[in-house]
């Protein structure tokens, strides 16, 4: 198990948005994995997105432990790219994600892992392109 920190704003927004029940899984959205949206090569380890699910999701098997009680799981390539800190916080009508090292930015994003799926079997990508 790995600890992350979620912020009183973050939790808010997750409970406004009516998520709190759902398993959410946190990716590194670089394009490799089974429900990366984006990116490629020039992204790995600096773009995260929050995948929303109905039940945890086996190829995510490591829990992240937080006071709010929610179900938040990665893997450990995803984790490959965090340090110490881990944090999601919710500011200016963001999510931010940081660690003791690094400033992930301002951008992540959530979204319903089987609409992504979903849009995978049709050959769609969020810009439709990779970098």
């Amino acid at each position: 198990m790995a600890a992350i920190t979620l912020t009183p704003a973050f939790v808010d927004l997750i409970q406004q948005k009516g998520l709190q029940a759902k398993t959410l899984i946190l990716i590194a959205d670089d394009g490799g994995g089974k429900y990366s949206l984006q990116g490629g090569a020039c992204t790995i380890g600096s773009k995260f997105t929050l995948i929303i699910r109905n039940a945890p999701d086996p190829d995510y098997p490591v829990e992240l432990t937080n006071d709010a009680g929610l179900h938040l799981y990665s893997s450990d390539y995803d984790l490959l790219f965090t340090e110490s800190g881990l944090t999601l916080d919710f500011v200016n009508y963001q999510i931010r994600m940081k660690d003791d090292a690094h400033a992930f930015g301002d951008n992540i994003m959530l979204a319903d892992g089987q609409e992504v799926l979903d849009a995978f079997k049709l050959g769609l990508t969020v810009a439709g392109v990779s970098c």
